[in-house]
Parts: structure tokens; sequence; C-alpha cells
């Protein structure tokens, strides 16, 4: 197996995702739909496993015999980045690779709300990234870290596991640390960062109690953190977050959340109309005093929902189901992408037919209708 050869073509054909595994040919994922290199022979246990030889340090090694799975970043010349993901599967070992643009796009090039770049020079508070797996949170991370590097005059500290995109100092310093290589822990990391003098907090994921502790206390303390959430929309957002403590402090968590938290991006990929690539349907939360009066109530936390509906005009919030409509209204996606991602189908295609309630002034933006004169 030539794995630079794989990954040369997995560049060029523009895939996101290279998936090895003994017993099948390679397989690669482009624009979200996987594709098997026919004409390619069925990979070995063998040839995989010296693959990965090749690819991990000693430690690294050392560390998968013992864990079985390892997560780490490695750089190819004239090829770019690729996040690695080793395991085994079978009793064989298997690798899936991910590919790291070396150009950090800008907001408006990856077609993202333009509040996203407000929530990114907000000096303080807590901005979080949210989708599943493949979604593009890590992207739109790097596009409003890369906004604040070229507008702002920041200290920017970010923890990752691994290291994905890099960045050059403009404006801003940055300093990247990689689990493993210059920490041991998200929590060890956050634990020290205060001293740092750190002014933007990069945190790749929350994944446990520790973690989202330390990012609403540097939150609280006036620093911006940003982080993701293997989570759906705002509503859900807040709700895992809440999980991650007993019951009996909820209501404390619910207090520092309506002080802290600055704004929830939720984003899912679509496929473009025209074929070239995916486009993100984006929910955008951002924190309103209404939204922070909802927050504080158990009772009213769903009427985040409608809050993120009616905000569209004068705080620049959407739901997905509105920016659904207006990709298909400006002809970027087709009515069957359209209508498969949305929440809610039925109230969906209700708006396509210009059935409307008095309620639903904050689609006007969104479905093209004419808003009232003030």
């Amino acid at each position: 197996m030539d794995l630079r050869e794989l990954l040369e073509h997995m560049t060029k054909q523009e895939a996101s995702d290279l998936h090895l595994k003994a017993g099948s040919p390679p397989v690669i994922r482009v624009d979200g739909r996987l594709r098997l290199l026919k004409g390619r022979p069925s990979l070995t246990p063998d040839e995989l496993k010296e693959a990965v030889t090749q690819l991990m340090t000693k430690s690294q090694l050392e560390s998968f015999a013992k864990t079985k799975e390892i997560d780490f970043a490695i750089g190819v010349s004239k090829l770019g980045r690729f996040r690695v993901n080793v395991y085994m599967q079978r009793g064989s070992v298997a690798v899936a690779m991910r590919s790291i643009p070396m150009t950090i796009r800008d907001i408006d090039s990856l077609n993202l709300p333009a509040i996203i770049k407000e929530l990114a020079l907000r000096p303080r508070g807590l901005v979080i990234v949210t989708g599943t797996t493949g979604s593009g949170k890590s992207t739109t991370l790097a596009s409003m870290i890369e906004h604040i590097n070229a507008n702002a005059n920041k200290n920017v500290i970010t923890v990752e596991d691994p290291i994905e995109f890099l960045f050059r100092d403009k404006e801003s310093v940055i300093s990247q640390r990689e689990l493993g290589n210059d920490t041991e822990s998200f929590a060890s990391a956050l634990k020290h960062v205060m001293r740092q003098d750190p002014d933007v907090i990069l945190i790749g994921e929350i994944r446990d109690k520790a973690t989202i502790d330390t990012a609403i206390q540097a939150a609280d303390t006036g620093h911006l953190v940003m982080t993701t959430l293997h989570t759906l929309n705002a509503v859900e957002t807040v709700n895992r977050i809440i999980s991650f403590y007993p019951p009996h402090q909820h209501q404390h968590i619910r207090v520092l959340l309506a002080a802290t938290l600055a704004g929830v991006v939720c984003q899912r990929l679509l496929p473009r109309a025209d074929g070239k690539g995916r486009i993100p349907g984006v929910e955008v939360m951002v924190s309103t005093p209404t939204v922070r009066e909802y927050l504080l109530d158990e009772l009213r936390t769903q009427s985040i929902q409608t809050a993120i509906e009616e905000g569209g005009v004068q705080y620049g919030m959407q739901t997905f189901d509105q920016s659904i409509m207006g990709l298909y209204k400006d002809g970027l996606i087709t009515y069957e992408d359209a209508i498969e991602s949305v929440s809610n189908p039925d109230e969906f295609n209700l708006k396509l037919r210009g059935i409307e309630a008095t309620a639903d002034r904050g689609w006007q933006v969104f479905d093209g209708t004419p808003r009232p004169k003030q």
C-alpha cells in the first residue's frame, strides 16, 4: 500500500476523509458520500500495521498498544495536514484520516452568517460551536480565530486534540497546545491557562464536567472562550451543559450560563444544488435579555427556540429551518435536500406556500416576504 499515493488521490478528489481497513479496498468520502476506490486490491492486516508504524512516533505506538486507539495529526510535504485516528476492528488495525486545509477560509467564503464575526470579536463570554461529526465545527472555529487574528490585538491560546489548523501570528499572538505533546489533558492545560495571560481561549472539545467548569469560570472572569459540543441545536446545547451537573446544581449553572453564554452556533452541511461541494445550514443563538431570562427558568428554556426565530432582524439570530429556507430561496440547495434537513417539514412547506400566522414575522427575513412598515 502506497499511503502517499492514496493521500494524493484523496486531495485531487477533494475528499474530506480516507478510510482504511483490512479486507476492503480504500474508501474516500466526497461531499458527504462514501466512495469505494474501485480497481484497487483489498488491504491486508500486515499492510495496515506497517503503514501505521511509519505514521506514529515511538511514544504514540506505545500508547496505541495500551489503549487500542489514538488520535494525532500529521503534515505531508506538498499535500497538507491530516487528522488521523488509528483503531482496532476485528483484531486488526484500521485508519481514518481527515484532510485539514492548509488555507483557513474566512467567514464570508464559508457562507456563515455575518453575526459570527461579531461573536468572534466579543471581549468576553462563552461561544459554543456545535454539530455532528463532520459538520464543519473545526473549520468554523478556525475561521473565527483567524478573524480575531486579522482584526484584533489578542493573546489567543488553544488546547486541541490534536492540533488541526495552523495559525500564523498577524494582529494577534496565537499559541497552540496539543494533548500528549504539550499538555497531559484538557483539565491540566486549562488549570494553568489563566497564568498565560490569555484574552481568548479555544478548547477543542468539551468532554466532561471539569472542562465545562473551567470554560465557564474563564468566561466569567472576563475571557472569550470558544469550544465545541456534539449537539444539534441551541436548546439541546443548553440542556447538555446542565446535564453535566447533579440536579441540586442545575439552578446555579443556569445562573452562570445566563451570565457568561455569548452565543451558540449549530451547523449541518448540505449538498449544494450545483453539485460542487456542501454548504452549511446554521442556527445561531445570541445571548439577549430574553434568552437570558429563558435560560434561568427550566420551564421556559424550550422557548429559546421561539426567541431565536423572532430575533433575526434585531440580533442576527436564525433557526436551522430559517437558514435552510434562505439557502433554498437563493437556489443554493434543492427542495429535496431542504425538506430532508429541516426540523419541521410540515411548517417548512406551509412557509413555501405562503401560509403564515401573525406570529411568524421572524421568517420574513428568510422567505422573501416584505416586512411591514413600522
